[in-house]
């Protein structure tokens, strides 16, 4: 465990001095596998496919009640998955502003007008490029939207 660690701590090291830094995010969830939230490469920041989960592993936009039914709110999703991304990219001292590009993952493209709408309250036409493309599932049955980010923001 030890040797892991000290492993972990040189791979950081180069790096840096490499103008590469890759970082998981307190207070967001915990990535389900190993790999950051956010990966600086020069002057790009690159945000790993981000979805509406809660640092508690709840689900932002998902509710099942007493007797089971679920409740899934495509507009709920994508504003937390948008703030999520907006406080992972805080973390590197950028906003949505410096986003250049957008890639994402909805599981119904019966979904993209809510999607469509509520990403218009962040962004407007002088914001990043944008793919969309629909998927057959996300790593969740509550989940209906991931998105990835690509920013620009220069090192100081």
């Amino acid at each position: 465990m030890l040797a892991d660690w000290r492993l972990h701590e040189a791979r950081r090291d180069q790096e840096k001095r490499s103008g590469m830094e890759s970082k998981v995010v307190e207070g967001k969830a915990t990535p389900r596998g190993k790999y950051p939230h956010i990966k600086r490469a020069g002057d790009f920041l690159f945000v790993s496919g981000t979805s509406a989960r809660r640092s508690d592993n709840s689900i932002a936009g998902a509710e099942v009640d007493a007797l089971g039914t679920t409740r899934l709110d495509i507009r709920v999703q994508t504003r937390a998955v948008i703030e999520n991304i907006r406080d992972i990219l805080q973390s590197a001292d950028a906003q949505l502003r410096d986003v250049v590009e957008l890639s994402t993952y909805l599981v119904n493209m019966n979904d993209f007008a809510g999607y469509n709408e509520v990403y218009g309250e962040f962004f407007g036409y002088d914001g990043p490029a944008r793919t969309t493309v629909a998927v057959h599932q996300l790593p969740h049955p509550h989940l209906l939207i991931e998105i990835r980010a690509m920013a620009y923001k220069p090192l100081k």
